[in-house]
């Protein structure tokens, strides 16, 4: 596995080498990456936006017992371009799915105490089904914790390669022990990046604080998915450079945040 520690100027020779991680590995990870005070400011706002989730629609379970998926405002703290404009990773996003890229996605996935196994999954479906080779990356996660992540609170567990491979392949080398499931742990500030084919499950949360995972979507410009969108305010839209509204060039424009769904759109999530 490819783990690049903070610097700060990072290499094109290290750009090079967490892509080709990706595309080999089907993930890399940026050790102490993001500031975490940044990102204990983004806990902070989170927690309550969680507490409303669960007493809106908890009772739903759509990731499993006491898991939660919640979309994150595009609004601060969390519309932050130091986070989703960050060069190192856009270079490697643009070397995996393009130069034109876009910012399709920003929420998290929420374990609490009670959570459980998820079934094994990808993220996406392959964009043709009927051919039994997969393609170059289509769509990436960025992901980050909000915490720290042990072993204890339910680390993401990924089986390294089998982006490459169907899912039915996929799972068939898990069953024979030719691959396994890895739990990755990371620090506040660290970064996972990911092709979202890779075959993965959360795991459970066994302590009494709850484990907020962020994920950020880049996709390539063509590929649509409805489930998941970013609502960017006009008011916000106004404000943004243009290389961050070139990345959001794609999402719904919404003239005022207040107006929610009464559930989230993002319900079926395995594939």
């Amino acid at each position: 596995m490819t783990a690049l520690h903070n610097q700060e100027h990072t290499s094109q020779q290290d750009i090079q080498a967490l892509t080709q991680a990706v595309l080999q590995d089907g993930f890399c990870i940026l050790r102490q990456h993001f500031s975490p005070d940044t990102l204990r400011s983004w806990h902070q706002a989170f927690t309550p936006l969680l507490e409303e989730h669960i007493a809106r629609e908890g009772d739903l379970q759509n990731r499993g017992a006491a898991r939660y998926y919640v979309t994150l405002p595009f609004q601060a703290p969390f519309a932050d371009p130091s986070i989703y404009k960050d060069d190192t990773i856009l270079a490697i996003a643009a070397g995996l799915v393009g130069e034109d890229a876009v910012m399709c996605q920003l929420a998290t996935d929420t374990p609490l105490l009670g959570s459980d196994y998820q079934a094994i999954h990808r993220d996406a479906p392959p964009l043709f089904p009927e051919m039994a080779q997969e393609t170059p990356p289509f769509q990436l996660a960025i992901n980050f914790p909000l915490v720290d992540v042990t072993l204890e609170n339910g680390p993401f567990e990924v089986a390294r390669g089998t982006h490459l491979l169907t899912k039915e392949e996929g799972l068939r080398r898990l069953e024979s022990g030719e691959v396994e499931l890895e739990p990755i742990t990371l620090n506040l500030g660290d970064v996972m990046i990911r092709d979202v084919r890779g075959l993965h499950r959360g795991t459970p949360n066994r302590t009494d604080i709850p484990r907020p995972m962020v994920v950020i979507g880049y996709s390539r410009r063509w590929l649509f998915r409805p489930e998941v969108s970013i609502q960017v305010p006009r008011a916000a839209l106004e404000t943004l450079s243009d290389r961050a509204r070139h990345l959001l060039r794609f999402n719904p424009v919404v003239e005022t945040l207040e107006a929610k769904t009464a559930t989230e759109i993002y319900q079926s999530y395995a594939y």
